[in-house]
């Protein structure tokens, strides 16, 4: 071959500038493109092979080798796949696959964000080796009989060189001479994290090796391909063994705690789709915040956690999405507009409602037992997507005082002679101890509610579910826990004037019931929308909101309680007021205890006077 000169086939000199400035956001993509246009190469030589069009050498094995020289200043990317001929170079290099590139630098030059769809759109994948070098070399042999080994040399202008190459094996070593800038890609630790990030189920093998290692020093050592070509996803969920998906599970997202469950997902039409989700098991309800998925183009890594495919709320599972449909270099603005992106995340989401149902139906123990792993992720899912809540709507369940899972119309259907459409529920067994006692007493139920997003998530039933309303355990009485008959105005104001005048309060919200459970002499409650305000005022922490959000507190004196009898009995006897006033403050900071916790002050005073009771029962 007669050695050529050339000019490559652009109307500016700017765009390796541009290459090397900003075509991608992540200069170490140039890693991925050309590992990845080795395993082309490679699996277009295998195709012709099993077509009877090419020839291949007995007991071939088909690599992806990149190997670094730090001497040199140099990395090697080689394949044996199927090479190119003079012409192809000469084709597929020196002719940058576009037109008019003032045009589309004008159109490009202010945004970034789609400049990462560049590659995707005018196949400059070779080209991203400009950016960390200052020349890039080819030397190919194609698998066409009678063909020449071809060199090209180009240093990032527009001029090239090309010649005669004295490679004797089939397929293409890319050798980039790398700039100063760029030096650290000779690091083998980076490459390693590269390639392994990129490219770790690529269906060839790459290996990485140090070409100024001693030669006995790498035949001792034992040599492993850094890729996995065996992508668990591609296998028929049919053909996979729990073992198998568990350990994917560990070796890409490095959780040793087991997941609770998966969905392999496997679609030909209309759009061509395969990946694994799991379900991981957290630790607490904000360990969801660091799920993970990761964006695969036909075993490329893409991206994690792009939400324009991924609907939002699964970003808080662990998984791996495959889908040839969509550009290796994503841009949000394209994503954003692709039917086919729109198409993909709904059918993920309803794969998901699927198998969730699927779950419900036919395994409901193991439900169950999930679901206080599940439920946050449920929960967000169906107030972020309407068509989620609609598909999961009826498998929603939860968890009751007695310890039962229960879905919301089963609850209502139990209760609805005690309460029609009312929910009672809890946030805080522990606090709230002395009303779930109350209730199991008096044969109510009441579901616990206790997550931090619980409180978004009843608000959306509310407007979901026509005539539901929930009220907390503390802010209303059912009237299955009052006993039937009328209580006296004369002991109702006796008991209020007393009470308002030992906690010295005249605007205190007070109430006489008459409660089955003799044992309790007082409660407090506090309205549900009274407490609901008060949650807004938590949020907004900081500014004065004045009254706006004061608590709407009142405290219900059981009249069937013997020490409340005994109180307006000895209420007449002028020696014992004091007495009466301070069994007053107390039965008042019992039931406050029962609702919250008392702030420092009345806690003092709360001890201090238990003293003084003390005192007066040894007396």
């Amino acid at each position: 071959m007669d050695r050529e000169n050339g000019n490559i086939s652009i109307h500016t000199e700017n765009i390796f500038p541009i290459i090397k400035k900003w075509l991608y956001s992540d200069k170490d993509i140039f890693v991925r493109e050309l590992i990845s246009n080795g395993c082309d190469a490679i699996s277009k030589l295998k195709r012709l092979v099993s077509i009877g069009e090419a020839k291949e050498e007995s007991e071939t094995k088909y690599i992806v080798k990149v190997t670094f020289n730090k001497d040199a200043k140099t990395l090697k990317f080689y394949d044996n796949g199927i090479g190119m001929t003079a012409d192809e170079v000469k084709k597929y290099i020196t002719q940058v696959a576009f037109s008019g590139a003032e045009d589309f630098i004008e159109k490009y030059k202010d945004k970034m964000d789609e400049a990462n769809q560049i590659i995707g759109h005018f196949g400059l994948g070779f080209y991203s080796a400009f950016m960390v070098s200052d020349k890039v070399e080819i030397d190919t042999l194609s698998y066409k009989e009678g063909s020449e080994a071809v060199n090209w040399v180009c240093s990032g202008g527009t001029e090239y060189e090309i010649s005669e190459s004295l490679r004797k094996e089939i397929g293409t070593t890319i050798t980039l001479y790398l700039s100063e800038d760029s030096t650290e890609f000779l690091d083998e630790y980076k490459l390693r994290e590269i390639i392994t990030k990129h490219c770790e189920f690529l269906p060839v093998e790459i290996y990485l090796e140090d070409e100024n290692a001693k030669k006995e020093d790498v035949e001792a050592a034992e040599t492993k391909p850094l890729n996995d070509i065996h992508a668990l996803w591609n296998k028929n969920p049919k053909d996979c063994t729990e073992e198998e998906y568990k350990e994917f599970y560990k070796k890409v997202f490095h959780d040793f705690k087991e997941p609770l469950f998966w969905i392999h997902l496997n679609v030909d039409y209309p759009f061509n789709l395969k990946g694994i989700l799991y379900f991981p098991k957290f630790d607490h309800e904000f360990n969801a915040a660091e799920g993970q998925i990761k964006l695969y183009n036909n075993q490329v890594f893409v991206a994690d956690n792009i939400k324009e495919v991924i609907p939002e709320f699964l970003l808080l599972l662990k998984g791996v999405i495959d889908c040839t449909d969509l550009p290796l270099n994503v841009s949000r603005s394209f994503l954003q507009n692709d039917k086919n992106v729109i198409k993909i995340s709904k059918h993920i989401s309803k794969k998901v409602a699927d198998k969730l149902t699927e779950l419900y139906k036919k395994e409901r123990d193991n439900f169950n037992n999930f679901w206080d792993d599940i439920n946050v992720f449920i929960k967000y899912g169906c107030m972020r997507e309407n068509d989620f809540y609609e598909k999961v709507r009826d498998i929603i369940i939860f968890k009751n005082t007695e310890g039962e899972y229960t879905t919301l119309k089963e609850y209502l259907e139990r209760n609805k002679d005690k309460h029609e459409k009312k929910v009672f529920y809890v946030d805080d067994e522990k606090q709230q101890a002395q009303y779930i006692r109350m209730f199991k007493n008096n044969n109510l139920e009441a579901l616990i509610l206790d997550s931090n997003i619980d409180a978004h998530f009843i608000s959306f039933l509310e407007m979901k579910e026509e005539g539901v309303k929930f009220t907390r355990i503390d802010s209303d009485l059912s009237d299955t826990l009052k006993e039937e008959g009328e209580i006296k105005e004369e002991d109702t104001k006796g008991l209020e004037d007393l009470f308002k005048n030992a906690l010295k309060n005249d605007k205190l919200k007070f109430k006489v019931e008459s409660l089955k459970d003799t044992e309790i002499p007082a409660i407090i409650l506090l309205s549900e929308e009274s407490r609901r305000m008060q949650n807004m005022k938590n949020m907004f922490q900081g500014m004065d909101m004045g009254d706006m959000f004061k608590d709407e507190e009142t405290l219900v004196v059981n009249i069937k309680n013997n020490l409340v009898q005994r109180i307006l009995g000895k209420s007449k006897e002028e020696n014992k007021s004091d007495d009466i006033k301070l069994i007053c403050q107390h039965i008042y900071d019992l039931a406050m205890i029962s609702n919250k916790q008392l702030d420092s002050e009345a806690m003092a005073k709360f001890i201090a006077r238990s003293n003084e009771i003390m005192k007066l029962v040894i007396s």
